[in-house]
This record gives C-alpha cells, sequence and structure tokens, in this order.
C-alpha cells in the first residue's frame, strides 16, 4: 500500500472518530435520561445502575469475541453492523413498555457498542500513516469524549420538550445516518483481514497474545480507570446535588464540564505522547492529578462553583492520558494481532463500566454520595500500578537488545 497523505490520514480518522463518537454517545442513552425513567417506571438507583451494568457486561463479552471477528473478516463490515445495531436498540428502547424491555433494549444496545475500539483501532493502524498514529488515537478518544459530552443535552434536551420517548427516536437517528456516510466512503476504510496462517499454526497465531502480561495488565488498568468513569458518568451529577445542594442543571454542567475539559486534555496528551518516551509517567501523573481533585470534591469543602471547576480538571487530567494509554497497548499487540489485542484490553473497559454504575447506585441508594468521588479516586490510583507494569514490559525487548 502507498504510504498515506495527509489528506488521506485526514479522512479515515474522522470517518472512524465519528463512528467512535456515536458508540460513547450511545453509552449514555439511558443514563442521561435516568431523571425521566426512574418516575416512568418507579424504579430504584440501583435498579438504574443494573441497566448500566447489563449493556457493559454484553459490551465486555462482545468486545473480546469482536477482535478475532475483526481480524477474521475486516473491520470495515463489523463496524457497520455495531452502528445498525445501535439505532436497533434505540427503537426497542423508545418502544419499551416494562423494565424487562428496557433491559432487552440496553443489552442490544452493549452488543452494537462491542464493535467500535477492535474495529476502530484496526482500522487506525492499517490506514493512517505510523508518523500521525498518536494524533489518530488523540483525536479517537476526543471523539469518544465528545460524544459523552452531547448525550446529556441532546436527549436531555428533547426529553424536556417532548418526553424521553421522543428523545430515544431522534437518537436512533443517528447511528443509521452515520452508517449511511461511512456506506458511502467505504472505500477508504478498507481494510484487510490479517493473513491465514499455514495448517498447524492456527491456534498459536490466534492466542498466543493471550500469554503476554502486558495484555492482561492493560485489560487491569482498563477495568479500575472504568470503574471510575462510571461512577462519573452516572451518578456524578446526583452526587454533586446531593453533596453542595446545587440544581441538577448545574451539575450536568459540571459533568459536560468534565467531557469537555478531557477532549481539550487529549489534544495536548496527543502532542506530549508523540514526543514522550515513557508514557507511563505521563499516565502516572495524570491520574495523581484527578485523584487529588476528586478527593477534594467529595469532602465538599469548596465552594459549588469551584466543584464543577475541578470537575473540569479531573476530565483534564484523565484527558491528557489516553494517548499515552493507547500507545503504551499498541506497543503491546503482536503483528496481525491488532484487533483482537484491542478487543480483551477494551473489554476491561466494558467490564469496569459495567460494575461501576451497580456499586456506585448503592452507595447512593444508602444516602453516601460523598463515597462516590472518593472511590473514584481510589480506583484511579490503582490504575497507576497496572500502567507503570505495562510500561515496563514494553521497555524490557529494548533493554535486552541493547
Amino acid at each position: 500500500m502507498n504510504t498515506p497523505t495527509l489528506r488521506d490520514d485526514a479522512r479515515v480518522i474522522g470517518l472512524v472518530s465519528l463512528a467512535h463518537g456515536v458508540s460513547h454517545f450511545y453509552h449514555l442513552i439511558l443514563a442521561a435520561l435516568f431523571p425521566w425513567i426512574k418516575p416512568a417506571f418507579g424504579l430504584s438507583y440501583a435498579q438504574l445502575g443494573l441497566l448500566m451494568t447489563l449493556f457493559f457486561v454484553v459490551s465486555g463479552i462482545g468486545q473480546a469475541l469482536s477482535g478475532f471477528v475483526v481480524d477474521k473478516v475486516g473491520a470495515r463490515r463489523v463496524l457497520f453492523s455495531g452502528l445498525a445495531l445501535l439505532g436497533t436498540a434505540a427503537l426497542v428502547l423508545a418502544g419499551a413498555q416494562s423494565y424487562l424491555m428496557l433491559a432487552a433494549g440496553s443489552m442490544l444496545a452493549g452488543l452494537g457498542n462491542a464493535v467500535f475500539h477492535p474495529a476502530d483501532y484496526t482500522l487506525l493502524n492499517e490506514r493512517v500513516s505510523r508518523a500521525r498514529i498518536a494524533h489518530a488515537f488523540s483525536l479517537h478518544g476526543i471523539s469518544g469524549n465528545l460524544g459523552w459530552a452531547a448525550a446529556p443535552a441532546f436527549l436531555a434536551g428533547i426529553a424536556a420538550l417532548a418526553g424521553w420517548r421522543v428523545a430515544l427516536l431522534s437518537a436512533a437517528a443517528i447511528p443509521f445516518a452515520t452508517l449511511a456516510l461511512l456506506f458511502f466512503q467505504r472505500a477508504h476504510l478498507r481494510a484487510e483481514p490479517a493473513p491465514v496462517q499455514a495448517a498447524g499454526t492456527v491456534q498459536d497465531s490466534s492466542f498466543a497474545f493471550m500469554k503476554l502480561p502486558a495484555v492482561w495488565m492493560s485489560f487491569g488498568f482498563f477495568f479500575l480507570t472504568a470503574i471510575a468513569l462510571g461512577g462519573i458518568q452516572s451518578f456524578s451529577s446526583a452526587s454533586l446535588v446531593a453533596l453542595y445542594g446545587m440544581s441538577l442543571a448545574s451539575a450536568t454542567t459540571a459533568y459536560t464540564a468534565y467531557m469537555l475539559a478531557s477532549a481539550a486534555g487529549m489534544v495536548l496528551g496527543g502532542f506530549l505522547a508523540t514526543r514522550a518516551k515513557r508514557h507511563d509517567r505521563t499516565i502516572a501523573m495524570s491520574f495523581i492529578c484527578a485523584a487529588l481533585m476528586a478527593l477534594l470534591v467529595g469532602a465538599a469543602v469548596v465552594p459549588g462553583s469551584m466543584a464543577v471547576v475541578l470537575m473540569g480538571g479531573i476530565g483534564l487530567a484523565a484527558g491528557v492520558a489516553g494517548p499515552s494509554r493507547d500507545l503504551l497497548i499498541r506497543a503491546a499487540a503482536p503483528k496481525n494481532a491488532t484487533g483482537r489485542v484491542f478487543g480483551i484490553v477494551y473489554s476491561g473497559l466494558d467490564s469496569g463500566l459495567a460494575l461501576g454504575p451497580l456499586l456506585f447506585g448503592t452507595m447512593m441508594d444508602r444516602g453516601h454520595p460523598a463515597w462516590v468521588f472518593g472511590c473514584i479516586a481510589l480506583f484511579q490510583v490503582l490504575a497507576i500500578g497496572t500502567a507503570l507494569t505495562v510500561g515496563g514490559s514494553s521497555r524490557a525487548p529494548a533493554l535486552k537488545q541493547a
């Protein structure tokens, strides 16, 4: 394949990032509507958290498996199927008449979400030039955060005017429109399946990567940080209302500040990752700062307006770590196993996001909103150890060669 031009790279990055943003938008398709769904069905916070758990359990299992599918049939087909499933899930949720129907729609959305990281990272690694790959990961991460930031404003705004069912019907149009765009641009998303190995070597080529400690430490990193993220996504707004007595609108603004600042942090993180040699150190410093700010918010020792600022600070610090994190995983992935490695590793994200809402929802039901931010800080600190281990593992081969 010829070396991609800047225009080629920009097109691929833009298309893949758009799809990624849609998938992250759908992470919050129910959480953003909790204030309407909770009274409509008479649910507890724990029951709401369980809906999120179902989404991410299905997504986590599906993500680990879809990495193998991506490497076998190609990322483009898998990506298209994920978008179609997301749109269908929104239609199911919009027509839900019971908690079971909400659960079914949530699981269907989780199945659609499962394909994006293995498919996206395979496309970026195969279609984007090496010189621009760090920026590709940065923009890919930014699109996810923008999807997270857009979901509450889009869904809550429509729900306030026309009801939560209309909000979900409106959301259904987004993945279908994105699918149509990507289909017409499909020639730029062509990624070939991994080469077929000779007879007798399939087992090794398919599963040997699972013996690498760095892969499972990367899984652990995503699992821990995702538990913290699950608390921020699902219950940070309710916790801020309880701790500071602020309005729901102000608390939602704090969450939006977190997501937008995280996107800005990823821009900065992309430049840092391009120059840095120790990506694990960048991650460690970023999460130390994020954890300290989370503890301040949970202690409720600052004014409500400062809590909003600190939420932005937490997002900025976490965002800076994003591109360095993805480059660490890329270094741990054997050749022709990108889809499988990113599928397994990013299933840690889904696993953590599955546990987080249930854990933090239980805290809220028991009247401990401050624990939400305390545990967010705890899991961020625990994740630092896994990042340092992955970084050390990635440097070990180079040290031996030297």
